[in-house]
């Protein structure tokens, strides 16, 4: 029987899901949450087979609708980016203590190959100087560059492919729930520690020193200046800050007038032919400033017969070709999503996996090493005016041009002038502001930025980025096993149910307890919320 006032509701029950039904509707979820499949629908077969292309292949997309017009802005956002990777590419792979041409090499195939698969209008393809170190800290500890230099590029190829193949992996298979797990605070305080180590390594060019240590701690790093005090050139010093005061002077031009960021993004390549030109007239080798040496002119020699997969060198370039790989995508993804905002458009993560690694994977067949979207260069050709993916297919055929033709002029290129470049791109890396805000809105945050700057600064660069992302996993465990919880009570008045604390006047329904959890109840957090409330 129900009153006049009451009212009858009929519920309806979905019939309960079998478990194969269930499994197959988690696994959309968590890995199709977009549906790439769905533009697909309601389309005759030619028309799906033309987006299926597009989809994979997206240079499909842009390339049939591309005009003069845009390729003017991209040809001078091509170029600007061109005199930048040049003077990157030598500094990065002497980071990487590899042969100044592999650089070289590095900026010519692999733009190509995310011009063609890759969804960012303004990545910027490159070397970056954090890949460049963890490649060579890696390596060196089972081969050592200087005493058998081409086994030890033979593996830097093969850690290459290796990151590559698990790049795409990642991509095909759609984990980038992975990358996730990078966390913002990680990824600042990585950057900042790399930053101070690079610099600090950067000493050894500025003081012209010879002998040096495969370490990449703070402690062992200063050690080795300090304690080869017998091997410091004033000459190799002078030049340096010179160098450095010249290019930091750029960047001020840069801060206080934007529409002359051209002048920054020169001043590399004018620092390279400078410094050229100075070591020439002047026979800088007789004066204890070293310079690059010999660089062959050429296209890319094939390295695929070069890949080394010897059970006794194999985890080096293993380990490093995986912790490379997650980097390198974390910082691409990043950035390539940073500049796409500014635009209101949209990155999709997966295709940018899937590009990143098949361009490392042609890289490391074609003689190049670990590349992704560096944020300088990026920036330059976002400010330059870039429309397209065809601003990379302009940088690669100046690169190519380079190679064919102008290598041997870089040859004279002061080692201490590529230290001074290195340096003044490593100076942006420290977000003190960025460090500064995490210390006032999160602590924890600031903690696992920390221990990342840290455990890279004074352990070691693979270390400090595991210690900082285990610690940003035993927040999120936290989070769920010790939920935000609130007792809720009834508004007078009214049908609303609010905080009691943050609601003196709510009052709780008699035997009834109303709770808030802020995250669902299973075992990890049965027993606190049944301790902390019952």
């Amino acid at each position: 029987m129900t009153t006049s006032s009451e009212s009858v509701h009929k519920v309806n029950f979905a019939t309960p899901r079998s478990f194969k039904t269930a499994l197959k509707s988690d696994l959309k979820e968590t890995f199709f949450p977009d549906d790439p499949f769905r533009q697909f629908e309601n389309e005759p077969p030619s028309g799906r087979l033309k987006k299926a292309v597009q989809y994979f292949v997206p240079v499909f997309e842009w390339l049939p609708k591309y005009s003069l017009r845009l390729f003017k802005y991209d040809l001078l956002a091509g170029i600007t980016i061109a005199s930048l990777a040049i003077p990157q590419g030598i500094s990065y792979a002497k980071l990487a203590n590899i042969p100044p041409i592999i650089g070289l090499y590095s900026s010519f195939v692999p733009p190509l190959i995310y011009a063609a698969f890759g969804s960012s209008k303004h990545l910027a393809v490159g070397t970056v100087a954090a890949c460049s170190l963890l490649i060579a800290a890696t390596i060196e500890e089972k081969v050592s560059a200087n005493d058998n230099p081409t086994l030890y590029l033979h593996l830097v190829f093969t850690a290459t492919l290796v990151a590559g193949l698990f790049q795409a992996a990642l991509g095909f298979l759609r984990l980038g729930i992975l990358i996730d797990f990078l966390s913002h605070s990680t990824i600042t305080g990585f950057m900042g520690g790399t930053a101070v180590l690079i610099c600090l390594q950067q000493l050894k060019g500025f003081f012209g020193v010879k002998h040096f240590t495969t370490k990449t701690d703070v402690v062992s790093v200063l050690r080795a200046v300090f304690s080869h005090r017998n091997e410091w050139r004033w000459e190799s010093a002078v030049v340096g800050i010179i160098f450095l005061v010249f290019l930091q002077f750029t960047k001020y031009v840069k801060q206080k007038r934007p529409r002359l960021f051209w002048v920054s993004a020169i001043a590399p390549m004018v620092t390279v032919i400078i410094g050229c030109l100075f070591a020439y007239f002047v026979h800088a080798e007789k004066h204890g400033i070293q310079i690059v040496g010999d660089l062959k002119k050429g296209i890319n020699p094939l390295s695929i017969k070069d890949l080394n997969f010897d059970p006794k060198y194999i985890s080096a370039p293993i380990k490093a070709g995986l912790i490379t790989a997650i980097v390198a995508l974390a910082e691409g993804i990043a950035i390539s999503r940073s500049f796409a905002i500014m635009k209101n458009e949209q990155i999709d993560g997966n295709k940018e996996m899937v590009a990143f690694g098949l361009m490392n994977i042609v890289g490391s067949f074609t003689s190049c090493y670990l590349t992704t979207g560096p944020f300088s260069k990026t920036a330059v050709n976002f400010n330059a005016g870039c429309k397209t993916q065809m601003a990379n297919v302009v940088m690669a055929i100046c690169m190519m041009l380079t190679l064919l033709f102008l290598a041997p002029l870089f040859s004279y290129t002061p080692l201490v002038a590529l230290s001074a470049i290195i340096m003044s791109a490593m100076f942006g890396l420290v977000d003190y502001q960025k460090i500064h805000h995490l210390f006032e809105t999160d602590k924890f945050d600031f903690c696992i930025c920390m221990v990342a700057f840290i455990g890279v600064a004074f352990i070691s660069m693979d270390i400090g980025i595991m210690l900082s992302v285990g610690l940003a996993i035993l927040r999120a465990l936290l989070y769920v096993a010790r939920p935000a919880t609130c007792k809720l009570g009834n508004i007078p008045n009214s049908t609303l149910y609010r905080d009691v604390e943050q609601y003196p006047e709510a009052t709780a329904e008699p035997g009834i307890l109303v709770l808030k959890l802020g995250s669902p109840i299973y075992f990890a957090n049965s027993t606190y919320i049944r301790e902390r409330w019952f």
